[in-house]
C-alpha cells in the first residue's frame, strides 16, 4: 500500500469508502499501487492498468487499455468522446461496487493478461476528423501555426478539429480557430492547463478563476 494514496483517499470529500473498497479488490488482485497523476493508479510490473478517479457525481475505476477488454454486459464507458484507449466504471455507492466485485476482478485479471501479452489498442486511422478549409488557409499563410498544430499529439490534434468541424458556418470556425491560435502555438491542448495553478496538470480545473478575480 502506498501512504499518498491512502492519504488522498482519506481526504476524498464524498467517495472514501468507495475508493477504499476498490483499492481493497485491486490489491488483492495483485496489481501495485502508485501515486500519479494526483490519482491511486495501479499498475503491473511497470505498466500502468487502470486508474481511480473521484467525481461530483460518481467515483470511477478506468482501465488504460480499457478498449480491448470484453465487458459483455457493457458497464464500461469513454471518459469523453475522444478518448480511444480507456474505458471505465462509475459507482455511486460501495453497495454497487460490492455486486460487482467479481465482475470487477475478472475485469482487472483480463486488463493483466492483456498486458502479459503486450497488446496495445491500434489506432483507427481512417477516423481522424479532417482539418477545416478555414484551419488549412491559415496554416498555409502561417508556417509557424502548421508547425505548431502538427507537433501536437495526435489526441489533441483530434479534439481540435472535432470542435471546429463542428460548428456549422464558415464563419464560426473562423472564429473558433482564431480563439484557440494562441494555445495551439503554445503547444496546449483545448483543456490544458495555460496559468500554471491548475491541480490537475496538464488538465485545466479551473483555477485560473480565481487568480484573475
Amino acid at each position: 500500500m502506498n501512504s499518498l494514496v491512502d492519504e488522498h483517499i482519506r481526504n476524498s470529500k464524498k467517495w472514501s469508502k468507495e475508493l477504499f473498497l476498490l483499492q481493497e479488490i485491486l490489491l488483492e488482485c495483485g496489481l501495485s499501487e502508485e501515486f500519479k497523476w494526483r490519482q491511486p493508479c495501479y499498475l503491473y510490473g511497470t505498466a500502468n492498468v487502470c486508474i481511480l478517479g473521484s467525481f461530483k457525481e460518481f467515483c470511477s475505476l478506468a482501465f488504460f487499455k480499457g478498449a480491448l477488454l470484453n465487458d459483455a454486459e457493457q458497464l464500461m464507458v469513454s471518459p469523453g468522446v475522444n478518448t480511444v484507449s480507456v474505458k471505465m466504471f462509475k459507482f455511486r455507492s460501495s453497495d454497487e461496487i460490492n455486486k460487482l466485485r467479481d465482475l470487477i476482478k475478472t475485469t482487472v485479471f483480463e486488463a493483466i493478461e492483456i498486458e502479459k501479452a503486450g497488446l496495445k489498442v491500434e489506432k483507427d486511422q481512417n477516423n481522424k476528423p479532417s482539418i477545416p478549409e478555414e484551419l488549412s488557409a491559415k496554416m498555409e499563410k502561417d508556417p509557424v501555426l502548421k508547425s505548431a498544430f502538427e507537433s501536437l499529439t495526435p489526441g489533441r490534434q483530434r479534439a481540435y478539429l472535432m470542435f471546429f468541424e463542428e460548428a456549422k458556418q464558415s464563419k464560426t470556425k473562423e472564429a473558433r480557430i482564431e480563439k484557440y491560435i494562441p494555445r495551439i502555438l503554445k503547444g496546449k491542448g483545448m483543456n490544458d492547463c495555460i496559468c500554471g495553478h491548475s491541480k490537475r496538470m496538464p488538465n485545466c480545473d479551473g483555477s485560473h478563476k480565481y487568480f484573475n478575480q
